[in-house]
């Protein structure tokens, strides 16, 4: 019975990925129907959690969006990327990686793929190069970025007082390690620019050849961008969220101690957990910068982050809603079948969150779904963080917005999708800079943990 609820389960989230948008929550309430009323399993707790640490964290990221500061963060990226564009494949990773890791969010890329693309190309360097790694970098940014929800949600689910400190510690590092791993991985893959052929048939148009000049100064052509009023100002207050968030995770000592008895905001200590931490200091720096930078909640709530936002929610409860009810229904067998195996060998425990994060398209949705299986199969803290980067399986099948966008971006056409779909131009960097990451977390928790 197992098998038939197993695919059941993996079919509505296929079916649910292939629709994008809500599609994923709405066909993992279907297979929630199916559970609840062919099977009469009992539904598990709802992830209202996750849910309300995504409203907080992109909330406060939309209010940083209005009132100008993604446009300032992304006008520093891209001036870090021009300066140096000989070495755009070193420079363009590692500038998106701590811009996603700041912000929270691998969806500030889009700014950057197309002053990536462009800076290549006029160098004559393989545009699919820098793209590829960068795209892969502002995924792994979400496994280490306290801004989060996929960092939030490990660190409620692993319960502990310096979770979120110690996801920062493993992560980030090893992040730069299989960032790096990944960078000499494609450094000389394919063919040279100036002798690709799809290129050259591209520069016989007279229009595109004089786009692609070397010479052009494209600072001279480009509009002086200025700083809205205020958009300094909220990234500093943003940045002071983040400093408080990492600041309390560090300190355990210093979060208040409210006392009475345990709920949803206050630990068996009588402290204010983590999860309701992030959403008051996340949501008072959002309303701190509506008042200081005169940013309308109008404006918010029109911004792009802020309507991806439903998006995320439906899906988030859909699928991971599904996936617990699933697992608590199948919990003995489950961790009969797998516990001597993930006990003798934890790393395969990282096959499963990279399959999943494959299939959902989704770090947060992974985390929620997966990691409470981990630590119910005794798999210990350490180990889970050194094996959290694996969430970021969504570059495996060539459906997730970055990967497309990076693709649509790319005008010489070397980032592109291959015949069997699978040999894309992010499968080798993503695959370095996964195993990588993770087997430098392994080293890294043994040192500092």
């Amino acid at each position: 019975m197992i098998f038939v609820q197993l695919a059941i389960l993996l079919g509505m989230i296929l079916i649910g990925s292939r629709m994008k948008g809500i599609g994923l929550g709405v066909m993992g309430m279907v297979g929630l129907l199916i559970f609840v009323f062919v099977f009469r399993m009992t539904p598990a707790e709802p992830p209202i959690a996750v849910l309300l640490i995504i409203l907080a964290i992109v909330t406060t990221a939309a209010t940083l969006q209005a009132a100008g500061g993604l446009d300032y963060l992304v006008s520093i990226a891209e001036h870090i990327i021009r300066k140096n564009p000989s070495r755009i494949t070193l420079i363009a990773p590692f500038t998106t990686y701590f811009l996603c890791l700041f912000a929270g969010t691998a969806h500030i890329v889009y700014s950057l793929l197309p002053i990536i693309s462009e800076v290549a190309a006029k160098q004559r360097v393989r545009p699919e190069r820098p793209l590829s790694v960068s795209v892969i970098a502002s995924h792994l940014a979400i496994t280490g970025s306290p801004m989060s929800a996929a960092s939030a949600s490990l660190a409620s689910i692993l319960a502990y007082s310096s979770a979120s400190v110690h996801i920062m510690m493993i992560c980030i590092p090893a992040a730069i390690c299989g960032i790096f791993a990944s960078i000499l991985a494609v450094w000389k893959k394919g063919i040279e620019l100036d002798k690709d052929p799809v290129f050259l048939e591209k520069m016989k148009d007279p229009e595109f050849a004089r786009s692609m000049d070397p010479m052009e100064v494209d600072e001279g052509k480009r509009v002086h961008y200025e700083p809205r009023p205020g958009a300094k100002t909220a990234v500093a207050i943003f940045g002071l969220a983040i400093f408080l968030i990492v600041m309390f995770g560090a300190f355990p000592s210093l979060v208040p101690h409210v006392g009475g008895p345990p709920s949803f905001s206050v630990n068996a200590t009588g402290h204010i957990n983590l999860t309701a931490l992030i959403m008051i200091i996340t949501l008072s720096a959002s309303a701190i910068i509506m008042v200081v930078t005169k940013t309308s909640t109008v404006q918010v709530a029109k911004m792009s982050l802020f309507t991806s936002m439903a998006t995320a929610v439906v899906s988030i409860l859909g699928v991971v809603w599904m996936s617990a009810t699933f697992m608590l229904a199948n919990e003995a067998v489950i961790e009969h079948t797998f516990k001597d195996i993930v006990s003798a060998h934890p790393w395969t425990f990282a096959i499963a969150l990279f399959l999943m994060g494959a299939l959902t398209f989704s770090q947060a949705a992974t985390t929620r779904t997966i990691m409470p299986m981990g630590v119910a199969l005794g798999i210990t803290n350490p180990h889970l963080l050194a094996m959290f980067p694996a969430v970021n399986g969504d570059f495996l099948l060539p459906g997730y917005p970055t990967l497309l966008a990076a693709i649509d971006f790319d005008r010489t056409g070397t980032t592109k999708i291959g015949k069997f779909v699978v040999n894309h131009s992010f499968m080798l960097p993503g695959i370095v800079a996964i195993v990588v990451t993770i087997l430098v977390g392994f080293v890294l928790t043994g040192i500092l943990l």
